[in-house]
Parts: C-alpha cells; sequence; structure tokens
C-alpha cells in the first residue's frame, strides 16, 4: 500500500493500546502519535485519555512495522511496557482528560532490542486551529476520528477504523467553558483517545461562503466521554469506558461525544518538557 493521500495517512496516525486494570479487568483505547516543535526541536509522544492510562497496573502498545519506506500490513509490534504506571504523564488540570507518552525512547528500545523499524503518521502542533482558521470556520464542519470502537480493528492488515460525524457545538466556543466541543457521532468503548480531524480534500467553504481548492487536514481534538440516558432518564456524560459492561446497567447512548480541544494536548507537552527541564 502507498500511503499518499491524506485520508490514507490518517489511518497510520494511532496505536492501539490495551490494559489490564487492577482488578485484572482487560480494556483497550486508542492513543495517536503526536510531535510538538519548540524552536527548532521535535518532542514525539503517544497521546490518550487519562482514564485509558492512568490507574491501571499494566498495558501495551501495538505497533505497525514498516517495510522500506511503507507500511508492512499485517506485520505489528507489540510493546509490554513494565513500568506502564510511570510511563505517563497527565495534563495539569484534573478535569482534563489527557495523558501523554514520550515516544522517542520506545522506538528506540524497539529498534535496538529487535531491529524493528516502526511505520507511522504524526499529528503535528501545525495542524491545530490557529485563531484566524477558527474564525473562519462554521458553527457545523463534518469530522473524522480514527481509532478502535469496541475493540475494533481490521486484525489481518493491523489498521484502525475511521469514523465520521459532525460538530454538534461550535468549535470557537468552548462547551460550558471548558476546553471542549461536542460531536453528533456514534461513540463507543475503545473510541477514547481517538484523534478527531476536520478533513476536507479537493475544496472546502469558510463560514462567509467563500470557497477554497484544495485540501485541508487540521487537528481538532481528542474524543474523551459520551452522553448516556440512564434508566430514570437523566442524560449523564461519563468517561468513555474502555472495558466491556453488561447491557443490565441500562444505559443508552444518544450519539453525542465530548471532545478535548487540541490546545490541551499542547498544554500537556509544554508542562512535562518544563518539569523535566526540556525547554
Amino acid at each position: 500500500m502507498n500511503v499518499n493521500s491524506i485520508a490514507e495517512q490518517l489511518f497510520f496516525t494511532t496505536v492501539r493500546i490495551d490494559t489490564i486494570a487492577q482488578t485484572g479487568a482487560q480494556g483497550s483505547g486508542t492513543g495517536f502519535f503526536f510531535a510538538h516543535k519548540h524552536g527548532e526541536q521535535d518532542f514525539p509522544f503517544v497521546v490518550t485519555n487519562k482514564h485509558v492510562v492512568l490507574g491501571m497496573k499494566a498495558g501495551a502498545l501495538s505497533f505497525l512495522q514498516k517495510r522500506g519506506e511503507q507500511p508492512s500490513l499485517g506485520n505489528g509490534f507489540r510493546l509490554e511496557i513494565s513500568d506502564w504506571p510511570d510511563a505517563w504523564f497527565g495534563h495539569p488540570s484534573p478535569d482534563v482528560d489527557i495523558a501523554i507518552c514520550p515516544f522517542a525512547p520506545l522506538e528506540a528500545h524497539i529498534k535496538q532490542q529487535n531491529n524493528v523499524d516502526l511505520f507511522y503518521r504524526f499529528v503535528t502542533t501545525d495542524m491545530i486551529l490557529d485563531q484566524e482558521q477558527l474564525d473562519k470556520i462554521d458553527a457545523l464542519e463534518s469530522v473524522t476520528f480514527v481509532g478502535y470502537p469496541n475493540g475494533i480493528w481490521d486484525r489481518a492488515n493491523l489498521l484502525p477504523v475511521a469514523r465520521r460525524g459532525i460538530t454538534a457545538s461550535p468549535l470557537a466556543i468552548d462547551f460550558e467553558n471548558t476546553p471542549r466541543f461536542l460531536i453528533d457521532a456514534s461513540v463507543f468503548g475503545g473510541s477514547s483517545g481517538s484523534p478527531v480531524f476536520l478533513l476536507n480534500e479537493g475544496m472546502y467553504r469558510d463560514k462567509s461562503g467563500m470557497t477554497t481548492i484544495g485540501s485541508r487536514c487540521l487537528f481538532l481534538g481528542v474524543i474523551s466521554e459520551v452522553f448516556f440516558r440512564t434508566q430514570l432518564n437523566q442524560i449523564v456524560s461519563v468517561p468513555i469506558p474502555t472495558q466491556a459492561r453488561p447491557m443490565a446497567e441500562q444505559q443508552e447512548m444518544i450519539d453525542l461525544g465530548i471532545v478535548v480541544k487540541a490546545r490541551t494536548v499542547v498544554e500537556t507537552v509544554e508542562a512535562l518538557l518544563k518539569a523535566r527541564k526540556a525547554i
């Protein structure tokens, strides 16, 4: 497979996360590759939600190998991290559901110990909306997100699943005065940590109606929570479960997901770099 188009590249931005809770229950979620540029240096990370990785006693990341400069579909590498609880750093605010793990040491370890090269594509800081772009974005935009809903993936080729929806709250506004926005989409367990993109190929319009010929892919945020209707007919938001839950709980998804805005990923990265005196 030659990975050329923007859409094709999105399938190689994610990494599958499998965890074991303190109770022994197994769970899964989504992580993605993120590169933050500070000065002349790039800092690579794996990004996901806090609730996917923190508090777990063990976990593993599943990567895709490469052959030459192309992905070797079906050939993966599963890395079990022995010091799992210490591998992750969370956003300084307890209310922001973002956690990161430095990627460079993981890649170096895999190469040195197993002589395996990984194929991936980074989501980068310059894909995040700046103020000028945000001013042109309309209240209703199509969104694309990539991950492993309910642990589903292409097991033969080791590729994630892409899904689409629309924004359900304006991107320019922080939902409930928090760094989040809503999407109207079917969001299931395993989608926790999925990156959300604004993907337009060929042409796109801004909210003034002006048409631009070309393509764009902007990183909007990370899926974190979903709204449920309970048996008491209450609407509540909860972190997307990473483990299978019995239907006896009588909860019904209402196809509204909560996305943590992309800027919080940068905040988490810079907090870690400052803590480690890297910047």
